[in-house]
């Protein structure tokens, strides 16, 4: 009869390929150095292959390794989810490996971690920040186990929840015409050099549909990859910008110096839908509406 690897194996390797570092994986395993290299050794003899190139000068996988990576945390995954449904313990408990995207999460999270301690102190919380495309991926791939990120998304295999609605906010320097206003619409800032997030950034996609601006409507010699950034680039007069309310609220704006007007078309105001997502079939949605509750 033939050799399986063991979920142990497996565990070692992907903390491995998380890490990136024995020594380190095996910190994060709560095992020696020594145990978890033997791990993997075994891990590798069973498939009959390696999957760690030891030849390179820093950590590397072998194209097999990187497949197998990928196939390994599917299959943790998925025991994981098969013991949290025989336990049937109470949401939010044990560990929750949470993804957020980099235009939520600094300005989510000093709300939210307080609410957990509080709420939920059996919670293991494992944070992890990446860009949409990333982040789906990695909840596809068992990688993640839910995710905070703005919607509509790619959610094939998904399931979703919205929990707040975050309007967008016209952000100007206080000597830009448009500073004094009440509120600003979407025709006057498509008139205007817009700056924005550099492509591969959700909010770029989502802030111009919602305004219905076009690219051509926004300044293309810059692109910033962080709203900490973005903001300073307004500050140096290099044009204005729209930023979430949720990072106006936490001090973005005010605290790089500059005046933040409401967005309005007639009644409506543009804005981003922000929501949960998590892998389909998981048993994550009691969990997802738990979080949501504190998120709201």
């Amino acid at each position: 009869m033939a050799a399986f690897p063991t979920l142990r194996q497996m565990q070692f390797f992907t903390a491995l390929v998380r890490r990136r570092s024995f020594s380190r994986a095996a910190d994060d395993c709560f095992v020696s150095q020594s145990t978890l290299s033997a791990g993997v050794k075994e891990f590798e003899t069973i498939l009959g292959a390696p999957l760690v190139d030891r030849s390179a000068r820093s950590f590397a996988l072998t194209s097999l390794g990187e497949e197998v990576a990928s196939r390994a945390q599917e299959i943790l995954a998925l025991t994981g989810e098969l013991v949290r449904i025989a336990e049937a313990r109470p949401p939010l408990t044990g560990e929750l490996r949470l993804a957020l995207i980099p235009t939520i999460g600094p300005f989510l999270l000093p709300r939210l971690m307080p609410l957990l301690d509080e709420t939920y102190p059996d919670l293991r919380l494992f944070l992890r920040e990446e860009l949409t495309d990333t982040l789906v991926a990695g909840l596809r791939s068992g990688r993640h186990d839910m995710a905070v990120l703005a919607l509509p998304i790619e959610d094939e295999g998904l399931d979703t929840l919205i929990f707040a609605e975050d309007p967008f906010v016209f952000v100007c320097r206080p000597d830009h015409p448009l500073a004094g206003q009440a509120s600003v619409s979407s025709a006057e800032i498509g008139r205007e050099n817009l700056l924005l997030l550099e492509d591969g950034h959700c909010l770029r996609d989502h802030a111009l549909s919602a305004c219905k601006l076009q690219d051509r409507q926004t300044a293309d010699a810059f692109g910033a990859t962080s709203l900490f950034t973005l903001a300073q680039m307004v500050r140096s007069g290099l044009g204005s910008t729209l930023l979430p309310r949720l990072a106006v609220e936490q001090g973005l704006a005010e605290g790089a110096g500059l005046v933040a007007v409401p967005v309005r078309d007639g009644e409506a105001s543009p804005s981003r839908d922000l929501g949960l997502a998590w892998r389909h079939g998981s048993g994550r949605e009691a969990e997802a509406r738990a979080l949501a509750a504190l998120l709201a």
